[in-house]
């Protein structure tokens, strides 16, 4: 699947059959995209801030809400601690993506049980790069430049190992390697 692909199925399921609007999200979507992001799944959803439904795009890296001129709301996957869904009568299926970076709803869901599986999966995955990467031997650079970014650098390791991310041991290593 490609980034076209992704956003025309989303917006398909979403009933907007507007080229300029899908164009503009390719447009957005490809101008943020990482070296080595790829698609995975799309859905159509509704943040609770919009009335009308946009799209949840699902790739690699991160999770982003899509809609008609309004900003993306992106999610990084590393972040990504749970994905949960419920029904209501009003809302109909709401996902829920709780993250370090905050709690993220989005109500009237396609498909949502498969979408959150799919997200699940995928910040499991993304989340055990992210480890990999810390616990990989760093190349020898430059130390921080100042004590601010070590604090930073830490506090995500931090961060990383109070959600699952890190076992002990890595977060111990990673921490040395910081340090220094």
């Amino acid at each position: 699947m490609d980034w076209t692909d992704l956003i025309d199925a989303a917006f398909d399921v979403a009933g907007n059959s507007s080229s300029d609007n899908r164009a503009a999200a390719l447009r957005t979507v490809q101008a943020n995209v990482a070296p080595d992001e790829k698609p995975v799944a799309s859905t159509a959803g509704r943040h609770p801030d919009h009335f009308r439904k946009g799209v949840l795009v699902l790739t690699t890296h991160r999770l982003l809400f899509l809609k008609d001129g309004k900003p993306p709301v992106p999610v990084p996957l590393e972040a990504v601690t749970d994905a949960t869904v419920t029904r209501t009568r009003i809302n109909g299926e709401v996902l829920l993506v709780v993250a370090l970076t905050g709690s993220h709803r989005f109500e009237d869901v396609v498909k949502a049980e498969i979408f959150a599986e799919q997200l699940r999966a995928t910040a499991r995955l993304a989340r055990e790069a992210s480890r990999k990467a810390l616990a990989a031997p760093a190349p020898a650079g430059p130390a921080p430049a100042s004590g601010a970014d070590l604090l930073d650098q830490l506090e995500r390791l931090a961060a990383l190992r109070t959600a699952g991310a890190l076992t002990d041991d890595e977060f111990t290593r990673a921490k040395q390697r910081l340090i220094g």
